[in-house]
């Protein structure tokens, strides 16, 4: 239940640096100076050159994206899910507040301090924005439809909890794995990475931390299963339908 401290400091930092680059993009608003010191740490300067806008929007709506999906992932940690007693070692727990601090940083860093030299921002739309966003949206369903399927599993038809234990969970797309809610986030990230134009090595690295963080999470969650229920279905994999 501490992953709810995680998405609050997502909701309040990534929506903090959302409304400067906001700012800066469509006002001409210059960036705060300790904003532009840590691009400078970060390795981005404002000599980088200059990008196209379609560069520039991409950056925009993956910070809003994100916060989004933060916003949506603390709904469901206070309204839809039900946590059991397990507890989270504390090297996690302070890793998981940086990465969610770290990770609109990166975004943020993916655009020049001087951000056009204070010219307003000339919206232009691509493809592989509308690709995007359409996986986002369809992978952010799947998701919520799954955590709601792992919820309604402590629940009686009422709404009310009556129980905290584990199991095995039906529907959706658990029909293929174990845990479909990890194969989802790793959709989320992908879909982000198409959204700045499939390019970006930057954030193609952070789909890969997703991708062998969740992987690893998933298959310890699906070696449980197959544990402790004798009747757990074969047929599914850990993470990815038809692979692993």
């Amino acid at each position: 239940r501490w992953f709810t401290h995680f998405y609050v400091v997502s909701v309040l930092w990534n929506g903090f640096l959302l409304i400067w680059l906001f700012r800066a993009e469509f006002l001409g608003e210059p960036l705060p100076s300790w904003i532009q010191h840590m691009h400078h740490a970060l390795g981005r300067h404002s000599q980088s050159g200059d990008m196209a806008d379609s560069e520039h929007f991409s950056a925009l709506l993956v910070l809003l994206l994100l916060w989004l999906h933060s916003c949506r992932r603390l709904a469901e940690c206070l309204w839809t899910s039900v946590f059991s007693n397990g507890v989270i070692h504390i090297v996690q727990y302070c890793f998981g507040l940086g990465y969610y601090i770290a990770i609109g940083s990166t975004v943020l860093c993916q655009v020049p301090t001087n951000v056009r030299n204070g010219k307003e921002l000339s919206v232009q739309i691509c493809w592989y924005h509308i690709v995007g966003v359409m996986m986002y949206i369809w992978a952010s369903l799947h998701q919520h439809r799954c955590l709601e399927i792992l919820a309604s599993l402590r629940k009686s038809k009422s709404g009310k909890v009556v129980s905290l234990s584990h199991s095995v969970p039906f529907g959706d797309w658990f029909e293929r794995v174990s845990c479909p809610h990890y194969f989802a986030e790793l959709l989320i990230y992908i879909s982000m990475a198409i959204m700045l134009g499939f390019q970006n090595v930057t954030w193609w690295c952070v789909v890969m931390y997703v991708l062998f963080n969740q992987a690893l999470a998933a298959a310890l969650c699906h070696e449980f299963y197959q544990k402790n229920f004798s009747s757990y279905p074969k047929h599914r994999k850990a993470f990815i339908p038809h692979i692993f």
